[in-house]
C-alpha cells in the first residue's frame, strides 16, 4: 500500500476531525466518568485541544485528579424559582472551537432557555460544527430499553435518548461491568449515600436487575454493530421460506442451529410467501427478513454469501446438494418440528457441580475481541478496587506486553515471582501455580487464559493451572480473546482467514461466574496498533493488512458481544436435532471433518457419532482409517465401522436407529469432472434421507 493509499484509508476510518463516540453503561457506577476523563487525557497528550463540557466527579478524589489538568467550559447558570442550577453551556463550548468536548449524562433535559432541549442534541450539533464529542449515558435511558427498564427499576425513566442518536454515532462502546462489582461499589458508598445503600441493593442494584440491564446493554450494542459489519454476510444463516410450508417450525429449527454457531438469522421469503405473516415469527426468533430477491439455486454463490443456508427438502435442495457450494447447507425435513432443549455440557460440567459442594473459588473472565482491547488493564484496575475494599489480591501472572499504562497498574500489588522453565536452551516465563496456591490469597490475577505452557510444565495449558487454583478455593480473574474459544475456530477462520493454534474448550466460559466484555471499536484498536501499543511498530503494517483489518475486527467484536451474552444463558441449549451422525470415507481429507463436526455437536450440546461405511469392493487404506479412528477416540465419540452393498441406505438405517439424528457429510468446493456422478449428498437424499447437513471442510493455512 503506497503512502497516499494509507492516508486515504486513515481519513476514511477517522471520518475527518469530528467524531461522536458514545459510551453506554448498564447502570450508574459503571465507570463512565472515569473512561471519559481517561480518553480526554489521552487525546490531550496527543496534542488535541480537549474541553470538559459537563461531567460529574461527585467529589471523588481520583476523578478530581483526572479532571484537574483539563480545561472546562464555564457552566451556564439557570434560575428556576428561588434556586439556581448549573448546566452545560453549548454556545460557550461552540465559541471556544476545541477539537473535542467531553459530555456526560446525554439523556439530561437542558434547563431554561437552552439552544437545544436535550444534551444529546448538543452533542450532534457540536459534531455538525466540526467539534468531536466523547459522551456517555446509561442504557435505561435509551428509548427502546426504557419501558423494560421501568418495570425492572420500579420507577419511570423520564429522560430519553432516541435510538436514532446512537445510530448516528461514529462509535458506540459498551461499558460492561460485573453486577457483583457494582453492588460492592454501592456498599462502599461510591454510588449512593450511606443511608440509601440497603434500598439501592434491594431496588435498582438488585442482582437480577443488574443482570437484565447488562443483557439489554449488550444486545443493543450487538444490534448496532450489524449495519456496519462488512463481514456480516459471512456470519449469517440464510433461511429460505417457501409457500405452503410450515415456516414457523422450519425457522425455529434453523434459528436453533444459527444460535449454536453464532450466526445471525436472515429470513428470505420466496415468491408467494406472506411477508406480513412471516415478520412476527422472524422478529420473535431474533432474525431479520431480507427483502432482496435471491435465487438459492444459483450455484455460484455470488448473490448469497451466507455461512449457512437452510431450505426445505425438495427440488432446489436436491439441486444444491449436487453442486459445489461455498457455504454449509442444512436441508430441513418437511414436517419435522423437533427442537431439543439440551443441558449445556462440557468436559468441565462435573467441575462446575463440584464447586457447589467443596467451595471452589470464583472465576471471572475479561473477554475481548482482539489483543489491545484493554483486558489486562481492566483486570488490574479491578484488582486495585478490590484491594481498596480490603480484599487480598495477588498477581499470579500478568503480561504487560511493554505497555506503560498497564505496567503502571502493577504498582502497589503483590506479585508472585514467575517460574522460569528452561527447555532445549530456551527460557520460558510461566505462572508458578504452586506458589500461588501456597500463598492462598483471596483473589489471584492470571492473565492470558488460553496460553500454552512451556514444555515440561505441570499442565499443557494455563487454563488447567487456573482450574487447579480454583480448586484450592482461590478466586481467579483472568483474560481471554474471543478467537481462542475452540468452538469458534471455524467461524474465526471463515471470517478472518486465520487458523488460531492456541485454543481452549468453550466449557471454560460455562464454568465462569462472570464473563465481562471489554468492548472496543475497530477504529480504536487500529489506532492503538499504529501507536505501537499492541505490537512493536515494525509489525504494525502487516497486522493492519491482515488480522487487524477493519472487517475482521468488526466480526470479532460481534462474536465477543454474542459470547458475553451466551455466557449468561448456558443452562439449556436449543438444537434442531439430538445427534449428529458424521459419515466419513477412507480419505485423509476426512480427518479435519471429525473435529469440525465435533465442535458443532459440542456447541449444540448434542450427541456425536461417526459412521465409516464402505462398499464390499471399495479400496480402503487401513492406515488412513486407523488415523480417523484415533482422531475420533480423542473426543470419546461413538465409532461405527461397517461394510454394506448400499452405503447411503445403510447410513440412513443407522441414523434412524436413534430418533432425531441428522446425517452430516463433507461438502466440496470443487466441480466434478464430466461425466458427473451424483454427489454423495444427492445419493443420500435419493435413498430417503429426510434431513442432511452438508459441511464445508475446514480450510488450512
Amino acid at each position: 500500500m503506497d503512502r497516499t493509499a494509507k492516508a486515504e484509508e486513515l481519513l476514511r476510518e477517522l471520518g475527518g476531525r469530528a467524531r461522536l463516540v458514545v459510551y453506554v453503561a448498564s447502570a450508574p457506577g459503571s465507570g463512565k466518568t472515569r473512561r471519559l476523563l481517561e480518553d480526554a487525557r489521552r487525546l490531550a497528550a496527543d496534542g488535541k485541544r480537549v474541553l470538559i463540557g459537563w461531567i460529574e466527579t461527585k467529589g471523588r478524589p481520583d476523578l478530581e485528579r483526572l479532571a484537574e489538568s483539563l480545561p472546562r467550559v464555564p457552566p451556564r447558570r439557570v434560575t428556576i424559582g428561588d434556586a439556581t442550577f448549573e448546566d452545560f453551556d453549548y454556545e460557550a463550548a461552540l465559541s471556544e472551537k476545541p477539537d473535542v468536548v467531553v459530555l456526560d449524562e446525554l439523556a439530561h433535559d437542558n434547563l431554561g432557555d437552552a439552544p437545544h432541549a436535550k444534551r444529546w442534541q448538543d452533542a450532534l450539533a457540536l459534531k455538525k460544527h466540526g467539534i468531536g464529542v466523547i459522551a456517555a449515558f446509561n442504557i435505561a435511558h435509551l428509548e427502546t430499553v426504557a419501558p423494560t427498564a421501568e418495570a425492572l427499576l420500579g420507577y419511570p425513566v423520564r429522560e430519553i435518548v432516541p435510538l436514532s442518536f446512537l445510530q448516528r454515532a461514529d462509535e458506540v462502546v459498551a461499558l460492561d461491568v460485573s453486577p457483583r462489582l457494582l453492588q460492592s461499589r454501592v456498599r462502599a458508598g461510591k454510588i449512593v449515600n450511606e443511608q440509601d445503600v440497603e434500598r439501592a441493593l434491594n431496588g435498582a442494584f438488585k442482582e437480577t436487575t443488574l443482570h437484565m440491564l447488562r443483557e439489554l446493554l449488550l444486545r443493543t450494542v450487538d444490534n448496532l454493530t450489524l449495519p456496519v459489519v462488512q463481514a456480516g454476510s459471512n456470519s449469517t444463516a440464510a433461511a429460505f421460506v417457501y409457500p405452503n410450508f410450515d415456516a414457523t417450525a422450519f425457522l425455529r429449527r434453523t434459528a436453533a442451529i444459527a444460535e449454536g454457531l453464532d450466526l445471525r438469522l436472515e429470513v428470505i421469503p420466496t415468491p408467494g410467501v406472506d411477508r406480513g405473516a412471516l415478520e412476527p415469527v422472524a422478529r420473535e426468533l431474533g432474525g431479520e427478513i431480507l427483502h432482496e430477491a435471491i435465487d438459492p439455486a444459483a450455484p455460484s454463490g455470488q448473490a448469497l454469501r451466507a455461512a449457512l443456508v437452510a431450505l426445505p427438502h425438495g427440488r432446489i435442495a436436491t439441486k444444491l446438494a449436487n453442486a459445489p457450494l461455498p457455504y454449509d447447507l442444512f436441508i430441513v425435513g418437511v414436517g419435522q418440528t423437533y427442537v431439543g432443549e439440551n443441558p449445556a455440557r462440557s468436559p468441565y460440567s462435573q467441575t462446575a457441580g463440584d464447586r457447589l459442594r467443596v467451595g471452589y473459588g470464583k472465576l471471572t473472565v475479561y473477554l475481548g475481541a482482539a489483543a489491545g482491547a484493554g483486558k489486562t488493564y481492566a483486570m488490574l484496575d479491578r484488582a486495585h478496587q478490590l484491594a481498596a475494599e480490603g480484599i487480598e489480591v495477588v498477581v499470579g501472572f500478568v503480561e504487560t506486553h511493554g505497555r506503560k499504562e498497564t505496567a503502571a497498574l502493577l504498582e502497589g500489588l503483590e506479585i508472585i515471582p514467575e517460574k522460569i522453565v528452561s527447555e532445549n536452551g530456551i527460557k520460558y516465563r510461566e505462572l508458578d501455580r504452586n506458589a500461588v496456591i501456597a500463598r492462598k490469597p483471596q483473589v489471584a490475577l492470571i492473565d492470558e487464559l488460553a496460553h500454552s505452557n512451556a514444555p515440561g510444565s505441570i499442565a499443557p495449558k494455563r487454563f488447567h493451572d487456573v482450574l487447579a487454583v480454583l480448586r484450592a478455593g482461590i478466586d481467579v480473574i483472568t483474560t481471554l480473546n474471543i478467537q481462542h474459544l475452540e468452538g469458534l475456530g471455524d467461524t474465526v477462520l471463515r471470517l478472518t482467514g486465520t487458523v488460531v493454534r492456541e485454543t481452549l474448550p468453550d466449557g471454560i466460559l460455562a464454568l465462569a461466574d462472570e464473563v465481562i466484555l471489554v468492548d472496543v471499536t475497530p477504529e480504536t484498536l487500529r489506532q492503538r496498533l499504529r501507536e505501537g501499543k499492541i505490537y512493536p511498530l515494525e509489525r504494525c503494517e502487516a497486522a493492519l493488512a491482515n488480522f487487524f483489518r477493519t472487517e475482521n475486527l468488526f466480526a470479532l467484536r460481534e462474536l465477543a458481544l454474542r459470547e458475553a451474552l451466551r455466557a449468561r444463558h448456558r443452562e439449556r441449549i436449543a438444537s434442531p436435532f439430538d445427534r449428529i451422525l458424521l459419515s466419513i470415507g477412507s480419505q485423509a481429507t476426512d480427518l479435519p471433518m471429525i473435529a469440525r463436526a465435533g465442535r458443532i455437536a459440542a456447541r449444540l450440546a448434542i450427541e456425536f457419532a461417526i459412521a465409516h461405511v464402505v462398499a464390499p469392493n471399495q479400496r480402503v487404506d487401513q492406515s488412513v482409517v486407523d488415523s480417523l479412528r484415533a482422531e475420533a477416540r480423542k473426543t470419546n465419540v461413538e465409532w461405527i465401522d461397517e461394510v454394506a452393498e448400499d452405503v447411503p441406505k445403510r447410513l440412513i438405517e443407522i441414523a434412524r436407529a436413534r430418533p432425531q439424528t441428522t446425517v452430516a457429510i463433507a461438502g466440496t468446493l470443487h466441480s466434478r469432472r464430466w461425466p458427473q456422478r451424483p454427489s454423495f449428498a444427492r445419493r443420500l437424499l435419493d435413498a430417503g434421507a429426510r434431513e442432511l447437513l452438508v459441511l464445508l471442510p475446514p480450510r488450512s493455512t
